[in-house]
C-alpha cells in the first residue's frame, strides 16, 4: 500500500490521482468549450478510480471546471460507496455557463462561492468537501474575503480544509492569516520549477502542504513524446510553447537524463520524475493523472523508487546544464498564475 503524507493537518496517500482527463480530452483551452475532444468511457473511469483506491490512493483531485461539472459527477459516483475512506479535493473560481460550459472569466465573490459549493456537494454526492481550492486568484476580490468565505463554510461543516491553486507567496500569506491554508497546488516538475524560489519556502514556513499538478510535464517526462509527435487541436499542448517541435527537440536532453537515471534504478522515466518530487519535501504530494490502469500502477510504484542524496545531486548537476525551452502554458493561461 502507498505510504501516507501530511498536507498541513490533512493526511493523504503520498501520491494522489488527478482526475481531470477522465471526463474530457487531455486539457482543453480555457474559454473554448468547443475544443473538447474524445471523452473516456465513464464506466471505465469509475473502475479506474476504484482500482486506485484498492491500490492505496486516498487523495482525488477534481474541479467544477473539469468537464465542466462532469468530472465532479464522475468522482462523486465512483467514490460514493467508500466516501469515508478518501479525501476529495475540488476547486471553485470561474463563472461557468451551466448550459454551454463556457468559462466567462473568474468569479470568487463570496455569494458565488457559497452557491457553487452547494452544487459541488450535490455533484460529489457528499455532505462535505475535504479540500476546497480557489482555482485561480481573482484580482477583483480581495483574498481576505475569499478566505473568510471559506472559513464560514468550514464553520458550517460543508468544507474541511482550504487550498489555493497557482497563487503567489504574498497571496498565500494573506489568505493564511484569515483561514489557515492546508495546501497549495501549482504546476511543479523537473521542467517546471517556478514554485521553488518563493512558494515552497512560504509553504514550509507556514506548515502548508504542496500538491504538484502536471508532475510528468503533460506526458513529456515519460519519454513517450518526442519532436515528431502531433497533437489534436483539442489538446492544450497544441497551443503550448513548450510543446512546439523545436522546444521538444531542445528539451529532449531532460528526457535523456531521466532515461539514464531510470536505467540505473530499473525504473521508468516517469517513476524517476515522480520520485524526484517525493524526495524534495515530505509534505509534497503529486497528483499525476491517467486514464489507463497500467500507467496508474506505474505511477504509484514510484513511491518505492529511492533516490539517494548522491542521485539527487547528480540530477541537480545535470539539470543545471539544461535550459528548458518554451513557456509552460499559453500566455492567456499563464497570466492567471502567481498572483
Amino acid at each position: 500500500m502507498l505510504p501516507k503524507r501530511k498536507l498541513g493537518q490533512l493526511e493523504v496517500s503520498a501520491i494522489g490521482l488527478g482526475c481531470m482527463g477522465m471526463s474530457r480530452a487531455y486539457a482543453t483551452a480555457p474559454d473554448k468549450p468547443e475544443m473538447i475532444g474524445t471523452v473516456p468511457d465513464k464506466q471505465e473511469m469509475i473502475a479506474l478510480i476504484q482500482a486506485a483506491v484498492e491500490r492505496g490512493v486516498t487523495f482525488f483531485d477534481t474541479a467544477e471546471a473539469y468537464g465542466p461539472f462532469r468530472n465532479e459527477e464522475l468522482v462523486g459516483e465512483a467514490l460514493a460507496p467508500i466516501r469515508d475512506q478518501v479525501v476529495i479535493a475540488t476547486k471553485f473560481g470561474w463563472n461557468i455557463d451551466p448550459v454551454t460550459g463556457e468559462r466567462r472569466g473568474l468569479n470568487s465573490r463570496p455569494e458565488h462561492i457559497k452557491l457553487v459549493v452547494e452544487e459541488m456537494l450535490r455533484r460529489l454526492k457528499t455532505d462535505r468537501i475535504d479540500l476546497l481550492y480557489q482555482h485561480r486568484v481573482d484580482p477583483n476580490v480581495p483574498i481576505e474575503e475569499v478566505a473568510g468565505t471559506v472559513k464560514e463554510l468550514i464553520q458550517e461543516g460543508k468544507v474541511l480544509h482550504f487550498g489555493l491553486s497557482e497563487a503567489g507567496a504574498d497571496t498565500i500569506r494573506r489568505a493564511h492569516a484569515v483561514q489557515p491554508v492546508t495546501a497549495v497546488q501549482s504546476e511543479y516538475s523537473l521542467w517546471t520549477r517556478d514554485p521553488e524560489p518563493e512558494v515552497l519556502p512560504t509553504c514550509e514556513q507556514l506548515g502548508i502542504g504542496f500538491v504538484p499538478w502536471g508532475p510528468l510535464g503533460a506526458g513529456f517526462l515519460t519519454g513517450k513524446i518526442d519532436a515528431t509527435a502531433t497533437f489534436d487541436s483539442s489538446d492544450l499542448r497544441s497551443l503550448t510553447p513548450r510543446f512546439t517541435p523545436e522546444a521538444r527537440r531542445a528539451n529532449q536532453a531532460l528526457v535523456d537524463l531521466l532515461t539514464r537515471i531510470a536505467e540505473q534504478k530499473q525504473a521508468s522515466p516517469a517513476q524517476i520524475a515522480l520520485a524526484w518530487l517525493l524526495a524534495q519535501k515530505p509534505w509534497i504530494v503529486p497528483i499525476p493523472g491517467t486514464t489507463k490502469l497500467q500507467r496508474l500502477e506505474e505511477n504509484l510504484a514510484s513511491a518505492d523508487v529511492e533516490l539517494t542524496a548522491d542521485d539527487l545531486r547528480e540530477i541537480e548537476s545535470a539539470l543545471s546544464q539544461i535550459e528548458i525551452q518554451g513557456a509552460r502554458l499559453p500566455e492567456a493561461v499563464l497570466k492567471l498564475s502567481y498572483r
